[in-house]
């Protein structure tokens, strides 16, 4: 396929994501799928929960219309049909958060069983050699980093845009590597699924006009870490053919919800608090604290993973060690976590840098 060609593909699956989308809202009010303002949801009247659906729906289209260019087309689209059905009823009527992982746990296993892909080694990512788990580990240690993944991208779905920016700069990055590395299907793949997501930011922004604004839905957020951790995974690992990423780089890529993450569980946990107890700490949540606009937390989050992934693709490049990728994203762990706990001092700042009045009732607000 020639740039020409490219462009025009492109092109038509944008169009098609903004119709599905303008279509969807309507059946979304229909059916009562819609968002409501509650004491963690702020936002002003009822919003459609149709963004992952709409999503879906497309991409299972680029899936059928370029199944034989991808392993499993068949299995991944059953795949993530039934984590947006799923996720659509959680958005609908608030199902238990065991049900929505043992759906995952399932659907994961189904992945291992069917297409051999799983984590089989993390690289030299110690120092030590090449970690590769045993048997039965490895499946185990797979279930893990699915589950992970999809939550990790569940719960920065906090403030308009960020989902979409966040996944965007991910699928970017996956794009970039996989074209240096000589993956153009996967690259692709990367390029249609960034180009599905754009009209979804648009809406989700208010673009289209307020009255015309989608969120992204459980149904969405759980896709979206799925199919971006099984591309992780079938670029890291060699189930078929040589991997074309180390895993510690895949780290990077995903820095910002990873991080995010890992973060608010443990301060969870140390809480007292369940780590699925949800709760107005997340990134974007203090960032909004300490002074920035929801438009400017978006910003600054999305330029945090640009840089994370800035970092994973030159170290790619350059052939940094992966025991130096690894203890650097480690450290990286370490700094986010002090800051959010201790974000009453970025607060002073950033009130500063933007001559707002309030610091010390703030400080004593966030402590």
């Amino acid at each position: 396929m020639n740039y020409f060609d490219t462009l025009v593909e492109l092109s038509m699956f944008f169009f098609l994501s903004l119709a599905v989308l303008y279509c969807m809202r309507k059946v979304g009010y229909a059916i009562g799928l819609v968002d409501k303002p509650n004491a963690r949801k702020l936002h002003q009247g009822s919003v459609p929960l149709v963004g992952g659906i709409s999503i879906c729906i497309t991409l299972l289209f680029f899936l059928y219309v370029n199944a034989n260019e991808f392993l499993f087309p068949g299995l991944f689209a059953c795949c993530i049909s039934t984590l947006v059905i799923i996720g659509a009823v959680d958005d609908r009527f608030d199902i238990s958060y065991k049900l929505r992982m043992g759906v995952q746990a399932v659907l994961t296993l189904v992945m291992i069983h069917y297409t051999g892909f799983k984590l089989t080694h993390i690289g030299n990512a110690l120092g030590f050699g090449v970690w590769a788990f045993p048997d039965i580990v490895d499946t185990v240690v797979t279930l893990f980093a699915v589950i992970g993944a999809i939550n990790a991208f569940n719960m920065v779905d906090g403030i308009d845009g960020l989902l979409g920016g966040l996944t965007m700069v991910v699928l970017a990055s996956l794009g970039v590597v996989f074209y240096a590395h000589g993956s153009p299907h996967l690259a692709y793949l990367s390029c249609v699924f960034v180009v599905i997501l754009l009209p979804f930011v648009l809406f989700n922004l208010g673009y289209f006009g307020k009255v015309r604004k989608v969120f992204m839905g459980d149904a969405g957020s759980m896709m979206i870490g799925f199919t971006v951790i099984w591309i992780l995974i079938g670029g890291t690992q060699p189930a078929h053919g040589h991997y074309v990423i180390r895993p510690v780089t895949a780290l990077w890529l995903i820095a910002v919800p990873l991080i995010d993450m890992m973060a608010i569980m443990i301060r969870r946990v140390r809480k007292g608090h369940s780590p699925f107890h949800p709760d107005r700490e997340h990134f974007h949540h203090i960032m909004q604290r300490i002074g920035f606009t929801p438009r400017e937390a978006l910003v600054v989050i999305c330029l945090v993973q640009v840089f994370y992934s800035s970092i994973g693709l030159l170290g790619e490049y350059l052939d940094i060690p992966e025991y130096i990728m690894f203890y650097t994203i480690v450290a990286c762990f370490l700094f986010h976590t002090y800051w959010m706990t201790h974000s009453f001092k970025m607060a002073k700042i950033v009130r500063k840098w933007k001559r707002l009045e309030g610091e010390g009732e703030l400080a004593q607000e966030i402590s």
